[in-house]
């Protein structure tokens, strides 16, 4: 009997199995976008988009069943389609599909930009999950933002590379997505850079080739593989001899992605930097399609990084820095081929910063070396999760225990930025005194200066919750350890970026920043200096951050 029962079992399961693969909906594209109902319980099924017998792109997902009330809405953009039949083909249950709807409107577009918990300040895409910036480049007037996507969930998995610009690196307008999923897996992390010179031979001198390179996720491993634009990344072909890199299973492990490719001057070659296993390889190419394996660096996990930079300001004294994801770095030299560490394992930040990445193609004229980090911060209730830090420069600067990398967000941050308060000189109590004012409902920037007059702890709270505590005692700036160049100092300098669920805060000219989650108000709504001992605000500066949503919200 139990035999009896366990091939049943096995027979409705199959034909459970073929019923859901059998599920499938043809739809005559006649409108901009297709709506698809998403429930956040429950098992992710495959979803299909085709057209004419050929993939457009696959997702994991969970569609609302017939009568049940998604919890929100994604889209999926069929501009593209206009005029033609789009098969969608899902492994779930049948009814799923009838909720899927065509509109020129995305349900809840007139809302987006407005929301609870929307980053006011942050890049944050309209729907889904984004993770690390990808191909950060500068173009033709325009920084293009890339990054891992998942337009169909609010968690991690269907990684796409999802696509903004910006002509000032504040304000962003997000474009379709880059690279999609097709069939042969995901779209992982990687670098571009723009080819002048056309020894790909992918575009032209007269109209020079955007070039994606990425790590493809497929059933055989990750590898590497490229794209290209020729129409200022708004439209991409992938390479037809992908991949370029064959690292699938290279020295036994599935980690070999996230490839950062950039133009090596002094010997006239492009360079990639590469994950594999352990650590950074360094490969180069003439041409961006041949590579060739040169060394390896260990001790750094995904998203590698590489990049010159002056020591204090002075061009004729520079020194390479070499990064990873959780964005630690080691200082030494570089010669082309082969990274030599010189010191290090350092970090400059904590917090939520992950897979930092710096701009390729910034103009000589501009000269600064520009980076973004993703921000892992969830948005409670909402249908997106993530979103970037503010872009910051990177500086070399000779500290009190050698060279050391620095991080301040860049110039164009001002322009967000109306004076509230500003005051000089003053005690604890008169400063708290001004601050009652501020609406902490408001995004707000706070530029001051303290002193302390014994060395124990003091800091600032929102709202309730203390959001800096600086341990002059224990030398710890909320938990991390943390020194000022002038050892004997009793002073603290910080610049904090407060918006709706995030706070940014940056130290002694970005010698240390740190990026945390904003918590709930703790029964207050206050900003206000505190200290174990009388605490001097010698200087100190409020500002209110203008939204950089504002002009699209109100399109």
């Amino acid at each position: 009997m139990r035999n009896l029962k366990q091939i049943l079992g096995i027979f409705l399961m199959m034909l459970y199995a073929v019923s859901l693969s059998a599920s499938e909906r043809t739809i005559q594209i006649s409108k901009h976008y297709l709506n698809l109902p998403i429930v956040e319980e429950g098992t992710q099924h495959k979803l299909t988009f085709s057209e004419n017998g050929k993939l457009l792109t696959w997702c994991r997902i969970r569609l609302a069943r017939k009568g049940e009330t998604p919890t929100y809405w994604m889209f999926y953009d069929v501009r593209a389609s206009q005029g033609k039949t789009v098969t969608l083909t899902y492994e779930g249950e049948a009814d799923c599909l009838e909720g899927i709807t065509q509109s020129d409107e995305w349900k809840g577009e007139k809302e987006t930009y407005t929301e609870a918990y929307r980053p006011q300040f942050h890049y944050s895409a309209r729907r889904g999950w984004i993770n690390d910036p990808n191909g950060l480049v500068y173009y033709d007037g325009e920084y293009h933002l890339f990054y891992q996507h998942n337009p169909f969930g609010v968690e991690w998995g269907n990684l796409n590379w999802g696509h903004a610009v910006s002509t000032d690196l504040i304000h962003w307008k997000e474009l379709p997505e880059a690279l999609e999923i097709d069939e042969t897996g995901e779209m992982y992390s990687g670098s571009a850079v723009i080819d002048y010179e056309n020894v790909s031979g992918l575009g032209s001198k007269e109209n020079p080739a955007m070039l994606a390179f990425y790590t493809l996720q497929g059933q055989h491993g990750q590898v590497q593989c490229l794209a290209y634009s020729l129409d200022k990344g708004r439209t991409w072909t992938k390479y037809g001899k992908n991949p370029i890199i064959d690292t699938a299973m290279k020295g036994g492990t599935w980690h070999n992605r996230d490839p950062k490719v950039f133009w090596y001057a002094p010997d006239k070659h492009w360079v990639m930097v590469l994950h594999e296993k352990d650590g950074h390889s360094i490969y180069t190419s003439t041409n961006l399609i041949d590579w060739t394996y040169e060394s390896h660096t260990p001790g750094f996990w995904e998203c590698p990084e590489l990049f010159e930079l002056p020591v204090d300001g002075n061009p004729s004294h520079t020194k390479w820095v070499m990064s990873g994801a959780s964005g630690t770095y080691m200082i030494g030299t570089f010669d082309g081929k082969r990274f030599t560490p010189e010191s290090g394992k350092y970090y400059y930040s904590t917090g939520y910063l992950y897979a930092p990445q710096t701009f390729n193609n910034i103009p000589a004229s501009d000269g600064r070396r520009i980076q973004i980090s993703w921000g892992s911060i969830r948005h409670n209730g909402m249908p997106f999760t993530g979103m970037m830090l503010l872009p910051v420069e990177l500086k070399l600067v000779t500290a009190k225990d050698g060279i050391r990398l620095t991080a301040l967000p860049v110039k164009e941050v001002e322009q967000l930025l109306t004076p509230v308060l500003k005051a000089d000189s003053l005690t604890m109590g008169e400063a708290n005194k001004m601050l009652e004012g501020i609406d902490t409902g408001k995004s707000i920037c706070v530029k001051a200066t303290i002193r302390l007059t014994h060395p124990t702890k003091a800091g600032v709270e929102l709202d309730g919750n203390q959001i800096v505590d600086y341990d002059m005692n224990f030398n710890r700036i909320n938990g991390i350890p943390y020194s000022p160049d002038d050892f004997t100092s009793m002073r603290l300098t910080f610049d904090l970026y407060i918006d709706r669920n995030s706070i940014e805060a940056f130290f002694d000219g970005g010698r240390y920043s740190f990026s945390n989650d904003r918590k709930a108000p703790a029964g207050i709504r206050n900003l206000k200096f505190w200290s174990l001992e009388e605490l001097v605000v010698e200087s100190l500066e409020v500002y209110t951050i203008r939204s950089i949503w504002q002009a699209q919200a109100a399109e």
